[in-house]
């Protein structure tokens, strides 16, 4: 009796186990091309709604250009290169077909490593990627500059994501068709 309650119990958990990944990832129909936009507090979408982060607007861009793609937005504010290293496999699911990497700059206030350390750490993330044939488009800091931000000087208003979103655009238009 035991046995049985504690093998339905198991059965429950891999239940909902698999309906959270189907629900985070979403099922993908046929023919559509899953692009992760991996990074850090500017892909997260620091001090906007949600749907006002860069991934959602993109996702909006796309769909309304009949592109079928679904963009999972992995952005989790603070993180650093290090952490993005440690959770790449999990957030960056099989099938992906394209990620947005955005390193961040919290290394060098987090931590205080080495510029060596983080470009270490990237170039590790980005070979991974490469050894799964995942396309990358790496956005450094430096485009952040031009674009709209919040009063903190540092994170993007919805205007400034919604550019962000549109320069990215053509990039992952020409990305998906290889």
């Amino acid at each position: 009796m035991i046995m049985k309650l504690l093998s339905v119990k198991l059965f429950v958990i891999a239940l909902i186990t698999a309906q959270l990944t189907l629900t985070s990832t979403g099922a993908l129909a046929a023919g559509t091309d899953l692009i992760v936009a991996f990074g850090a507090s500017q892909t997260f979408g620091k001090g906007v709604e949600r749907g006002q982060d860069y991934p959602a607007q993109l996702q909006a861009m796309l769909t309304a250009s009949r592109i079928k793609a679904k963009v999972i937005n992995a952005g989790i504010s603070g993180d650093t290169t290090e952490a993005m290293l440690n959770r790449l496999d999990k957030d960056v699911p099989a099938g992906t077909k394209l990620v947005i990497f955005q390193p961040g700059g919290n290394d060098f206030r987090c931590k205080r490593k080495l510029c060596a350390q983080n470009i270490d750490e990237t170039a590790a993330i980005e070979a991974a990627l490469a050894a799964r044939k995942i396309s990358v488009i790496k956005i450094e800091n430096r485009v952040f500059g031009d674009y709209p931000r919040q009063v903190d000087g540092q994170h993007l208003t919805p205007e400034g994501y919604h550019a962000l979103a549109q320069w990215l655009l053509p990039q992952v238009e020409s990305a998906l068709r290889h």
